[in-house]
C-alpha cells in the first residue's frame, strides 16, 4: 500500500509540474495578463480593467532566436511594452506611427504623413487648453524598429510625446480581451508592504459583485 501511494503522490507532483510549467511557458511566451493602474487609456481602458495581452502575435524572442510573428504591429493596436525610461514598469498605449512614419499633432489633432487622422472613436480631450509638446508636436521621423505611441486620453498620458518612440524589442503583445473589469480600488503598482496588499485584496473580495463592472467582461479591445 505504501508503494501505492507513493506512485500516487508522485504522479500528482509530476501533474502540478507539467501544469505549473504549462501556465508559466504560456504567461512568458503566448498570453499574458496585464491590469490598468492610471487613466490614460480612458475611456478604452478604465483603471481596474484587467487584460489578456497576446505575446505570441508579433513573435518572441528565446535563447538568441527569433520566432516568426503572426503578423507586424499595425497602426491602431493596444500594446503593452516596457517604459523606455523604467524598464521594469509595464505600460498601455496605442500605436499611432510605424518606423518611418511623420508625427505631427497641431492643436491636438493628430497627423500621420502629413495626413489628418480621424481618431474621435476612441480618443478623448477633457481639457480645453493647448500646451506646447502636449498638444503641438512635431513633426518627427519615427527611427527604424522604433513605434510611437499614445493614450487614449490623450490630456491625460505620458507617452511618446515625453519619452520618445518605443523600440521594437521593448513591446511585449497586444491587449485583446478584457476579462475583468473592476470598479472599486485598484493597486497602482507601487509596493507599500503586505498590510496594504491583504487590505486591497479583502476589500476586493467583499466588493467583487457589487463592484465588478459586468457589462466589461469578455469584451474585446479595439
Amino acid at each position: 500500500m505504501s508503494g501505492k501511494k507513493s506512485s500516487t503522490a508522485r504522479e500528482y507532483l509530476e501533474a502540478l509540474l507539467i501544469a505549473g510549467a504549462f501556465l508559466g511557458f504560456s504567461n512568458t511566451f503566448l498570453v499574458k495578463t496585464f491590469y490598468i493602474p492610471s487613466a490614460s487609456m480612458e475611456s478604452t481602458l478604465l483603471v481596474g480593467d484587467h487584460l489578456f495581452v497576446n505575446r505570441f502575435i508579433y513573435g518572441w524572442r528565446s535563447s538568441g532566436m527569433r520566432a516568426l510573428p503572426a503578423r507586424d504591429i499595425r497602426r491602431g493596436d493596444v500594446v503593452v511594452f516596457r517604459s523606455p525610461e523604467e524598464p521594469t514598469l509595464d505600460m498601455v498605449k496605442r500605436c499611432i506611427g510605424l518606423p518611418g512614419d511623420v508625427i505631427e499633432l497641431d492643436s491636438k489633432d493628430l497627423y500621420v504623413n502629413g495626413q489628418w487622422v480621424e481618431d474621435s472613436s476612441y480618443t478623448q480631450h477633457t481639457d480645453p487648453n493647448i500646451y506646447a509638446r502636449r498638444d503641438t508636436f512635431g513633426p518627427m521621423t519615427v527611427p527604424e524598429d522604433h513605434y510611437f505611441c499614445l493614450g487614449d486620453n490623450r490630456d491625460n498620458s505620458k507617452d511618446s510625446r515625453y519619452w520618445g518612440s518605443v523600440p521594437k524589442h521593448l513591446i511585449k503583445g497586444r491587449a485583446f480581451l478584457t476579462y475583468w473589469s473592476y470598479g472599486g480600488e485598484t493597486s497602482d503598482g507601487v509596493w507599500r508592504g503586505w498590510g496594504h496588499r491583504l487590505k486591497l485584496f479583502a476589500r476586493t473580495i467583499v466588493g467583487f459583485f457589487t463592484r465588478t463592472r459586468w457589462e466589461r467582461t469578455f469584451s474585446l479591445i479595439r
